[in-house]
């Protein structure tokens, strides 16, 4: 037999007060109640925890040297009770996630704004990284949930839709084609072209869909970060193709987006997870979050 937590509450409430009847009623429980919890514990633990007469309580040796175990232990139940309720009801805890660069700069913020109104004790980790690198970071179980283009068909992975996200052109300020209401890839490409670099999904979606459609994508610049990109093209260097999602990115950088087709290039943008495996309370809100502000929840 082994003590219980009861039983605990039960001895300290009579070693503070070393009155049966004081004890009883502090804890809101009978005093015959009381009393059997008490042997019950002196069972679990070997010996006698008091000594009783009819007008004395007192501890014993072994009941003197138990009495500040006890507090630590009770201490120590009370605060982790207290401290996993908090992580469910939000009070408290962690959630990472990982997203790809047009969306960790651009959609994510309003998000974790809203989500940090609403759950201010919860810390969130972001890890900004290329589309390749969430997958494989959700598949790991490194993070809980990422954002990406939808991954191919995997019976590990779950992916939730948020919509979908049209390349868009991006050229200096004073280039022609800022100033047209659309831009196809033809003309777009009689430009340097500025683009992310290899293992970069945006890099390898946009070579093997204008081959598909007759075009040969040369680079005349490359980069790892879609700022320094937008930096290039704003200072004259060439123009690009982002996802639409980067386009106030774009602005703020000194460039101008505009519509791009023939062909239009587009991928189905969601939240990945794993498909099966336990999803902690913060993920699930964070997730919740996000189809809010997607409007699809």
């Amino acid at each position: 037999m082994k003590m219980s937590i009861k039983q605990l509450r039960a001895f300290l409430a009579v070693a503070h007060t070393l009155n049966f009847a004081q004890a009883s009623e502090k804890l809101n429980m009978s005093q015959p109640a009381l009393s059997l919890a008490i042997h019950g514990l002196e069972e679990a633990l070997g010996g006698m925890l008091f000594t009783r007469t009819t007008r004395r309580v007192a501890l014993t040796a072994e009941g003197d040297a138990f009495f500040p175990m006890a507090r630590r232990l009770l201490a120590d139940w009370d605060n982790t009770e207290e401290a996993m309720r908090q992580r469910f009801t939000l009070q408290t805890g962690k959630v990472s996630v990982a997203a790809m660069p047009s969306f960790a700069a651009n959609a994510l913020p309003p998000v974790l704004k809203a989500f940090r109104d609403r759950y201010r004790g919860v810390n969130v980790t972001v890890h900004d990284v290329i589309n390749e690198q969430v997958i494989e970071m959700v598949s790991e179980g490194r993070v809980e949930m990422g954002v990406a283009f939808e991954p191919a068909a995997s019976s590990s992975l779950q992916f939730t839709p948020l919509g979908v996200d049209r390349f868009v052109a991006v050229v200096p300020r004073l280039s022609p084609l800022a100033q047209k209401p659309n831009v196809t890839w033809r003309e777009l490409l009689m430009s340097d072209f500025i683009t992310l670099q290899r293992p970069s999904a945006v890099r390898i979606l946009l070579e093997e869909t204008l081959i598909q459609h007759g075009h040969s994508l040369k680079v005349a610049f490359e980069s790892h970060q879609l700022v320094t990109v937008g930096r290039m093209v704003a200072s004259g260097l060439g123009v690009s193709a982002v996802p639409a999602l980067c386009e106030a990115q774009m602005g703020e950088l000194g460039a101008v987006c505009v519509p791009l087709g023939n062909p239009v290039i587009e991928r189905q943008i969601g939240v990945i997870r794993t498909a099966h495996g336990p999803f902690s309370a913060a993920a699930a809100a964070l997730l919740n979050t996000i189809l809010q502000q997607f409007k699809l929840r």
